[in-house]
């Protein structure tokens, strides 16, 4: 199974200007529908002004979770261009957002199509790459007895821990490549009461 897959670090920015028109791309690393929820609502607001505000994103170390959107200009001449920037650096987990403030004189489609895929192209050349394994949460929760087995498997294969809670009843939240989920799952459920669940992404 593909669980690897090439992102951005950090947001990073594009500029494209064209006969008066001004053309800001950004790019943000994303993992959720949500986030980009919040992300095109916040920029929204930061942009209230301007004409469009259109996008694209994929998700998935497979890529199969995608969307273009075109936000009232011409069909395909915004959302698919931006999306194809997205596919030509071979990203994913990544939303591109370029936000057009419209300057008075029309470039008609294959204007629009050359603005939007030139303004996206240098917001992700302008990001630092890199690659990341797609990962699942688990939730792990033991007795405190149980804590140095837990925490020898956690440090055997180097896991992340994203949350922890030690009292009587313990409970980690890790952060485990999808891959070595199962394996890793069945080694922490072989342990005495010690009891796993995986924790729906934000």
């Amino acid at each position: 199974m593909e669980d690897t897959y090439r992102t951005i670090a950090a947001p990073s920015e594009g500029l494209y200007k064209e006969k008066g028109s001004k053309f800001i791309a950004l790019a943000f690393p994303v993992y959720s529908e949500e986030e980009v929820k919040e992300i095109m609502a916040g920029l929204k607001k930061q942009y209230f002004d301007a004409r469009h505000h259109c996008y694209a994103y994929c998700l998935g170390a497979d890529k199969s979770r995608y969307r273009a959107n075109d936000d009232g200009e011409p069909n395909h001449s915004a959302g698919d261009p931006i999306l194809g920037q997205i596919r030509s650096a071979n990203l994913s987990n990544v939303l591109v957002v370029v936000v057009r403030y419209f300057g008075g004189t029309k470039l008609g489609v294959s204007g629009l199509i050359n603005a939007y895929k030139t303004a996206s192209a240098e917001a992700i050349a302008n990001a630092a790459i890199v690659e990341k394994h797609e990962a699942a949460l688990l939730q792990v929760h033991f007795q405190y007895p149980q804590m140095n087995d837990v925490m020898s498997l956690v440090k055997e294969y180097e896991l992340a821990v994203r949350d922890q809670q030690f009292e009587l009843d313990c409970r980690l939240t890790l952060e485990v490549r999808r891959k070595l989920q199962e394996e890793i799952t069945a080694k922490l459920e072989d342990l005495d009461a010690v009891t796993v669940s995986e924790v729906e992404q934000a």
